[in-house]
């Protein structure tokens, strides 16, 4: 059952016998005077239906824990030590000097009871109405974008350890398997633990593995192709199969049917880097800088650094694009707003859907390459989607095909500006996007005095939103959870209590039963 204060000060209370030693304005010390007006019992009712059994840690004890664990990066361990310990802690929570606080597996079950609930961003949720009853984003109508690698929390496997690991799960979760992989399973002994003893620098060597483990991982996959399994088990052979087919292809001289396997010449898009988490993924933020984990997401007021919203996503794949998640973070906007972003949100599908929400777009275009060094660029042709037709800079035109390209093919053999257009013996063709004219004019707009003024005033503010988001102490987060939920619980979490603490540098207090800014 849920577990509620009394309303009475505990004896020994830290706030009243050390309140004058805890900073004015910080986030311990509003915890400690208002969290029960930011954490009700009631906002927490529905987790403990049943009203039998225990009492549960009170909520408002529970809540102002999980965000300061967020705020500091703590571990579970990390904050239980801090409430039984710091006096600051005591104070933001409610305790007495004395109180020895609880064990950290309270906060485990307290993030199951809220990610099963029918709301479990509450937290995020209830920092959200204090904004809102503020009235600071009153009139306030830009929303800056951007997002940031967050390191997963496990080791990134190769291969082998892959494949090794895969069959093993479905040794642990299928029924029956255990002995079918002793029996039938000759790549290596899966029930001992390391890496398989080999010459690791004989390539034949690696490749027999390598051909002996996707054979074993194959001979599982066919063998429960078709069983009904748990849910648990069914994704365990799921796994097995995604493993096995993304980072090898047939061995030289192969046709893939022989058996003969080897390491793939390449990276598979999409890849599984762990069979520990299998949605961390492999991205980059640069050519340069490749990184392993997920993808944090923001949209963010620039004048106050308050952010409106987030989510984490898996760092790889279209859906998880910058672009492909703006969207969302923009839905709850009450009003139109101006969103701004760097290049990477200035895809045409994310100018369309702006513009069907009525937002507008300060997105930084992505740079046009012209087919040949200095030449021409797709600007330089002239579009008449009207007409269903292109006008080349020579003067040439031709027409749209269904698919939306262009094809000057043999006009371009005799064109005296062939050598400024295209290297192609087949000449010139242009692929238009499904917005052109979106595109067109968002190049156009970018080359504005005014667009360039505000974009340089506005977007780089976002940076420091992500600073606080991704660093504590001058290093970068390290996830403490596996899978997209967990760890989209956990931004939810830790942007509520970064946004609590800047609405506390702005001034919030509580004045006749109301949220204001001093």
């Amino acid at each position: 059952m849920q577990g509620v204060s009394d309303g009475e000060r505990p004896a020994l209370d830290a706030w009243e016998l050390c309140g004058h030693l805890i900073p004015a304005g910080s986030v311990f010390a509003f915890l400690a005077e208002h969290r029960r007006e930011l954490f009700p019992d009631a906002l927490f009712a529905d987790l403990f239906p049943s009203g039998l059994g225990r009492p549960s840690l009170p909520a408002e004890v529970a809540a102002s824990v999980i965000v300061l664990q967020a705020l500091h990066d703590f571990s579970d361990r990390e904050a239980a030590e801090s409430l039984r310990c710091d006096v600051r802690w005591k104070a933001a929570c409610g305790l007495g000097l004395a109180d020895e606080g609880f064990h950290p597996s309270t906060l485990t079950y307290w993030r199951r009871r809220l990610a099963v609930s029918r709301s479990p961003e509450r937290i995020f949720d209830a920092v959200r109405a204090v904004v809102q009853a503020t009235g600071v984003l009153s009139g306030r109508t830009r929303r800056v974008l951007d997002s940031t690698i967050l390191e997963d929390a496990v080791a990134t496997q190769d291969t082998v350890t892959q494949l090794i690991a895969a069959v093993r799960r479905v040794g642990r979760l299928v029924p029956g398997a255990a002995e079918r992989i002793a029996a039938e399973c000759s790549g290596h002994d899966y029930a001992t633990t390391g890496k398989p003893r080999i010459d690791w620098d004989d390539p034949a060597a690696r490749d027999a593995l390598v051909s002996a483990l996707v054979n074993d991982a194959v001979r599982l996959v066919v063998a429960y192709r078709e069983a009904r399994l748990e849910p648990g088990a069914a994704e365990a052979v799921a796994l097995l199969a995604l493993v096995a087919g993304q980072d090898v292809e047939p061995a030289e001289g192969s046709n893939g049917t022989d058996g003969r396997w080897r390491i793939a010449r390449r990276v598979a898009e999409d890849r599984v880097i762990s069979t520990v988490d299998p949605q961390a993924r492999h991205t980059r933020k640069s050519p340069e800088a490749r990184r392993d984990g997920y993808r944090g997401h923001v949209a963010a007021e620039p004048s106050t650094g308050l952010i409106t919203d987030c989510c984490l996503t898996r760092a790889a794949g279209r859906d998880n694009s910058d672009a492909a998640v703006a969207p969302r973070l923009l839905a709850g906007e009450e009003r139109p707003v101006e969103a701004y972003g760097d290049s990477a949100y200035g895809t045409g599908d994310l100018r369309a859907a702006l513009a069907t929400a009525r937002h507008t777009a300060v997105i930084k275009p992505p740079p046009l390459r012209p087919a040949v060094p200095g030449g021409f660029t797709p600007d330089d042709f002239t579009v008449d989607e009207a007409a269903g037709q292109v006008t080349c800079p020579a003067g040439h035109t031709r027409p749209i095909t269904a698919r939306r390209a262009v094809i000057f093919g043999v006009l371009c053999r005799s064109c005296p500006l062939r050598e400024r257009c295209t290297t192609s013996k087949d000449g010139r063709t242009l692929r238009l996007s499904e917005h052109d004219a979106l595109l067109r004019a968002a190049r156009q707009q970018a080359r504005a005095p005014a667009f360039q003024a505000a974009y340089r005033q506005h977007r780089p503010q976002v940076e420091r939103v992500i600073s606080h988001l991704a660093t504590r102490g001058g290093r970068r987060l390290k996830l403490r959870y596996r899978g997209v939920a967990k760890n989209d619980a956990w931004i939810h979490v830790r942007v509520a209590a970064l946004n609590l603490r800047r609405l506390l540098s702005l001034g919030l207090t509580r004045h006749d039963g109301a949220w204001v800014l001093a």
